[in-house]
């Protein structure tokens, strides 16, 4: 039997069925100023489903997407505010759980989820990898870049993390019909080893469809690094669109905990090492994940 570290779900979605207020397009950015109880909330919830690593809330805390939708300098100011106030929700609600799950620090794609085209350029991008790193990497255990949707966002994030020596762990996004390949059209392998070249001590796919992922795993687990997968509950993900909300996506009906924690339980049985959830994966998928691990005798551990 293996040892198996257990991720949280999908913050985003999660904060979006939760708020009192519509989503936005700096949702999870949004909620960490006027409703931050919600977040450290959903974060209690995923440690006391089992996980053992939860990761910050600040996917959409980017300059870029703040510069998009707001401007101004208070963009840039608001960036870092943010950046802290993660770190300092995800604290608190491992303390108030009392219990010694990890931190993992986050490194979106910065122009958009899914969208690759609508990134910076790679020397651009990697002075904004930098940054986050600066702020999140002396909280956190590893550096998570993930819905890395094409090479050279992997190899920007992962570059940022390394110079820091940081860990760094990279999720990859595959294309919903096509789990061979990035979204960007390139590759898994480009991704795969564009993150490898540059010092990933794990590789994983995350915020595809798990049918996408189950096709995409056989091009990862011999990567000669642990591997894992944490999947979406969108019927089509990209078709959100660039400054869109989450509220245009259709969600699954078919993948509730049991169903859910079928495919992630193929996925260790192929050797996956990191398993958890993605967007529309909430507390409960979790926990009937973190069940039946145990279950089968896998001993779930922080990374």
């Amino acid at each position: 039997m293996a040892q198996v570290v257990l991720l949280d779900g999908g913050m985003g979605q999660e904060l979006v069925h939760r708020s009192a207020e519509p989503p936005s397009p700096l949702w999870s950015a949004a909620v960490m100023q006027r409703e931050p109880g919600i977040v450290e909330a959903a974060h209690r919830d995923f440690l006391q489903a089992g996980a053992t690593a939860i990761t910050l809330n600040s996917y959409s805390a980017t300059p870029e997407r703040l510069a998009r939708h707001m401007g101004g300098p208070e963009a840039d100011e608001l960036f870092e505010t943010l950046q802290r106030r993660a770190v300092e929700i995800a604290e608190a609600a491992r303390a108030a759980e009392g219990v010694d799950a990890a931190l993992l620090g986050c490194l979106p794609p910065l122009g958009g989820s899914y969208h690759p085209e609508a990134g910076p350029a790679f020397d651009e991008a990697l002075r904004t990898y930098r940054r986050i790193v600066a702020l999140q990497s002396p909280h956190c255990a590893v550096m998570l870049a993930e819905t890395m949707s094409a090479a050279g966002e992997a190899r920007a994030s992962v570059r940022a993390a390394r110079e820091a020596g940081a860990r760094a762990w990279c999720a990859l996004s595959v294309d919903d019909a096509d789990g061979t390949r990035l979204r960007s059209g390139e590759p898994l392998e480009a991704g795969r080893d564009a993150a490898l070249e540059e010092g990933a001590e794990a590789i994983l796919l995350n915020c595809s469809r798990p049918e996408a992922i189950a096709r995409g795993l056989p091009l990862i687990e011999g990567a000669g690094v642990p591997f894992g997968a944490y999947a979406n509950g969108f019927v089509k993900a990209d078709d959100l669109a660039i400054g869109g909300t989450v509220d245009a996506l259709g969600v699954r009906e078919d993948l509730d905990p049991a169903a859910y924690t079928a495919h992630a339980m193929a996925w260790v049985a192929r050797g996956a090492t990191i398993v958890g959830g993605c967007c529309e994966v909430g507390p409960a998928h979790i926990a009937r994940l973190a069940a039946e691990l145990r279950a089968a005798g896998h001993e779930i551990v922080r990374p």
